[in-house]
C-alpha cells in the first residue's frame, strides 16, 4: 500500500514504566474511530532513547515523538495522520539550541551511532516473527546449513568477533575448542544474567529482538554439534522472559527449531532457565550449576566449560550481544563485520548510558570510538552545563576513568 504508515509505540520496560501502554491503546482507538485504513498502530521493544520516553515513531517518515501521553493521541492522529501536519510540540528538542528536531535520524543520539547488534530494536514488533523475517531474519540459519560445521566456525573466527560479556575471548576459538572436544552430547548457553547496576543492554535486546539471539544460538549449536541450548535469563526481566518464550514458540512452529530444522537433518531445542537473583550466576560455572539445580557457586578452571561444562559435557556460553552478532556475520560475511572497529576489537559495542548525562539510553558505536564521543556527542554531555569529572565503565568490577582520559578509545585493549 503506497501511503501506508505504521505508528510504532515503544513497549520496552522503560517506556512501559512511563505509561506507554495507555498511549498505545489511545492511538489504536483514535485511528479506529476515524477509520484511517492506511494507518497501522503497532508496538516495538526498546528504541534506545529511554530518557525521552514514552517514544512514538511514525514510519516510513521517521517522525519521532517524545514524552507522549495518552491525551496526546487524538492530536497525533488528527493533525499528523489525517491532516499531514506533524505535532511539533512533541518533537525532541536539542538541549543546547532548543531546536525542535522531527526525525530521529537527525538527532545526534541516533546519528552518531552505528547499529549492528541493535539493528532491529525499535524497528520491529518483537512478538511477530514475520517482522523479523522481513528484515532478513533466519536467512543466516539457512545459509549456515549450506556450510560445514567447520566453515561456520571459520567465518566467526575470520570476523574477529569477541565475547561481548566483557571478557573479550575470541568467539570462534571458543566454538572450535568445543567442536573438537570429546563428548556424546554438547550444549550451548546464552548468558542473559545481566546483574550489573545500570546495565540493561541484554534485557533490551531480548525484549526488542529475541529472534536474533535465538537464531545466533541455533547457529552456534549447529557449529559445535549441540542438540540442546539454554537461555539463562534473570527472573527480574519478566517482559524479556515473556517475549523469548513467544519467539521460541513461533520459531518452533515455523520450523526454525525442533527436529530436522529446515530439512537440514539438524535437531535443536532451546530451553529457558530463569535465574533466582544471584549476582554470582553471571559467572559461567556458577550459571551452569544453577541450570543443574545446584547452588550457584563458581568452580576452579580448568577444566574449562568447552571441555567439561553442563552435566560434565562440552559446553559453550556466549553473551546475548555476542549471539545477536552471529546472524549478521553469517548472512553478510565476516569481512563486513571485520571492517568495523579496530585491528584487534572488531564490530560494535553496546552501552547502557546512565547517570548524570543529558541523554541516557541504549547506545551502539563501533569499537575504538572515544569515550568523549559517547558522552558528549551522543549523550549531549552533563546536564545544566556542569563539569564532567569521571565515567565508570564495566559495572562494579570496572573502574572510574577521570576527565583527562576521556578521549580513550573503547576497545578490549
Amino acid at each position: 500500500m503506497q501511503n501506508h504508515r505504521t505508528v510504532f509505540v515503544c513497549q520496552g520496560t522503560g517506556c512501559l514504566s512511563s505509561e506507554s501502554g495507555p498511549v498505545y491503546e489511545a492511538l489504536r482507538a483514535e485511528v479506529a474511530r476515524l477509520g484511517l485504513r492506511d494507518v497501522e498502530v503497532d508496538f516495538t521493544g526498546c528504541h534506545g532513547f529511554c530518557e525521552q520516553g514514552p517514544n512514538v515513531v511514525v514510519e516510513p517518515e521517521g517522525i519521532f515523538y517524545t514524552h507522549v501521553q495518552s491525551e496526546d493521541a487524538a492530536e497525533i492522529v488528527h493533525s499528523h495522520l489525517r491532516d499531514g501536519k506533524p505535532v511539533e510540540r512533541l518533537f525532541y528538542r536539542d538541549p543546547v539550541t532548543n531546536k525542535a528536531i522531527p526525525y530521529y535520524s537527525e538527532i545526534n543520539f541516533y546519528k552518531k551511532q552505528q547499529r549492528i547488534i541493535l539493528r532491529n530494536c525499535g524497528r520491529i514488533n518483537p512478538e511477530k516473527i514475520d517482522h523479523y523475517i522481513a528484515q532478513g531474519g533466519y536467512r543466516a540459519l539457512r545459509k549456515a546449513f549450506l556450510m560445514t560445521h567447520e566453515e561456520v566456525i571459520e567465518e566467526i573466527k575470520k570476523s574477529g568477533l569477541r565475547g561481548r560479556g566483557g571478557a573479550g575471548f575470541p568467539t570462534g576459538r571458543k566454538w572450535e575448542f568445543c567442536r573438537k572436544a570429546q563428548g556424546d552430547k554438547k550444549y550451548v548457553i546464552c548468558n542473559a544474567d545481566e546483574g550489573d547496576p545500570g546495565a540493561f543492554m541484554d534485557r533490551s535486546i531480548l525484549e526488542a529482538d529475541p529472534h536474533s539471539v535465538i537464531e545466533g544460538l541455533t547457529i552456534a549449536g549447529y557449529a559445535i554439534g549441540a542438540t540442546e541450548g539454554y537461555i539463562y535469563v534473570r527472573a527480574e526481566y519478566p517482559l524479556a522472559v515473556k517475549r523469548v518464550l513467544i519467539a521460541l514458540e513461533q520459531a518452533q512452529e515455523r520450523g526454525f527449531l525442533g527436529k530436522d530444522i529446515l530439512g537440514s537433518g539438524f535437531d535443536f531445542t532451546i530451553y529457558v532457565k530463569e535465574g533466582a537473583g544471584a549476582f554470582v550466576c553471571g559467572e559461567e560455572t556458577a550459571l551452569m550449576a544453577s541450570i543443574e539445580s545446584r547452588r550457584g557457586m563458581p568452580r576452579p578452571r580448568p577444566p574449562f566449560p568447552a571441555e567439561s561444562g553442563l552435566e560434565g559435557k562440552p559446553t559453550i556460553i556466549n553473551n546475548v550481544k555476542t549471539l545477536a552478532s552471529v546472524p549478521i556475520i553469517i548472512d553478510r560475511g565476516a569481512d563486513g563485520f571485520a571492517s568495523i572497529g579496530t585491528e584487534k576489537s572488531k564490530g560494535a559495542a553496546v552501552f547502557a548510558l546512565t547517570g548524570k548525562i543529558a541523554n541516557s539510553g541504549l547506545v551502539e558505536v563501533p569499537m575504538g570510538t572515544p569515550l568523549s564521543t559517547i558522552i558528549f556527542d551522543i549523550g549531549d554531555g552533563i546536564p545544566r552545563g556542569k563539569q564532567f569529572k569521571a565515567v565508570q565503565t564495566g559495572g562494579p568490577s570496572g573502574g572510574c576513568i577521570p576527565a583527562r582520559f576521556f578521549d580513550t578509545p573503547v576497545e578490549y585493549e
